[in-house]
């Protein structure tokens, strides 16, 4: 159904460093088809943590070229990242469902390395939990 796959696609782009928002996109598609609300919890989850995982993996491959003359961040500002993530621990990842915030601390997370396990676990948690809770208050209304 090409509706879930623009879900996915919506939901993968909000979870970027990309001001993109999913829930008009999961709105639409549950007020059309409100009888797939599991199928629509499942793509939507998938999408915003696979996108989240690409934040992950872009700031552990940030370290790579920080000393290059285009990139964008400085060491310092790096360095700051990985302490604030460090201070506030892997269990930060739980705020990752939180609108630009939560896509800082996933990248936060790759820059400081944090065990690819522990981020998609962390990060599954807090954005299926997200879109239960706003998809149960959907089905509420």
């Amino acid at each position: 159904m090409i509706e879930l796959i623009i879900v996915f696609i919506w939901a993968f782009l909000a979870a970027s460093i990309l001001p993109v928002s999913s829930e008009f996109a999961v709105f639409a598609h549950y007020n059309q088809y409100p009888e797939m609300l599991v199928y629509l919890f499942l793509v939507a989850s998938t999408g915003n943590v696979l996108g989240s995982v690409v934040n992950w993996w872009l700031g552990k491959e940030f370290l790579r070229w920080q000393h290059k003359k285009w990139f964008p961040f400085k060491t310092k500002d790096l360095v700051k990242a990985e302490v604030w993530f460090n201070q506030y621990g892997k269990f930060s990842l739980l705020l990752a469902w939180l609108p630009i915030v939560g896509d800082l601390i996933t990248l936060g997370a790759g820059i400081a390395k944090c065990r690819f396990v522990w981020f998609l676990l962390l990060v599954s948690i807090s954005k299926a939990g997200r879109y239960a809770i706003l998809l149960w208050g959907l089905a509420q209304v």
